[in-house]
């Protein structure tokens, strides 16, 4: 008898599901399979590994989370758009029960353990072109308030600085899960980015 077909698109978000809550090494390929009501060799022969698993999962992830990043920054005043990114940010950290943190910051935390137990070189490349690809889009943002007088400081300079940022909200988001105080960090960074002068 053959196993059922699955549906690839439902097991990699079940799984990512289960990554983001309890990281790669907490996270087993039998949880993702009896949670999608499929055979763990059949995770196996479409996937290959745990890990490959992961980065097929995480990249739908980025995909969606990017379309969503391109909404928040697509309309409105500079001020509206910073404001929508943040609060986008803020909630996918605080999404889940009990919250799930950054799926990225988490990832990067599990580079280099030991071998056969954690990401590789492959998964902190996807991890850094997410982060990159964010970077480029608060700078587009930037650029173009900047053509329509909104912003007269550097665009490049002022992306790193703003994703640095969620970086560190990300970690404090661990470390007390004090929304309210993440959400003050966001609105002060807003202020200094729009009161900043010059190049």
């Amino acid at each position: 008898m053959r196993p059922r077909e699955f549906d690839h698109d439902d097991v990699l978000r079940i799984a990512f599901d289960q990554f983001w809550r309890k990281g790669v090494r907490g996270t087993s390929l039998s949880d993702i399979a009896r949670d999608a009501g499929v055979q763990r060799g059949s995770l196996y022969n479409a996937f290959g590994s745990k890990e490959a698993l992961f980065l097929q999962a995480y990249e739908r992830y980025a995909g969606d989370y990017l379309l969503a990043l391109q909404k928040a920054l697509g309309a409105g005043s500079l001020r509206k758009r910073l404001t929508a990114f943040f609060d986008l940010t803020i909630t996918n950290f605080r999404s889940g029960s009990p919250p799930r943190g950054c799926p990225t910051t988490r990832g990067l935390m599990e580079l280099g353990a030991a071998e056969g137990e954690g990401l590789d070189e492959d998964a902190r490349e996807v991890f850094a072109s997410l982060v990159s690809r964010i970077t480029a889009l608060v700078q587009d943002t930037l650029a173009a308030a900047a053509k329509r007088g909104e912003f007269n400081g550097n665009p490049a300079s002022t992306a790193l600085h703003i994703i640095t940022v969620t970086r560190g909200l990300a970690v404090l988001e661990r470390a007390y899960g004090d929304e309210a105080q993440l959400r003050k960090i966001a609105a002060h960074t807003i202020d200094l980015v729009l009161d900043k002068k010059g190049g």
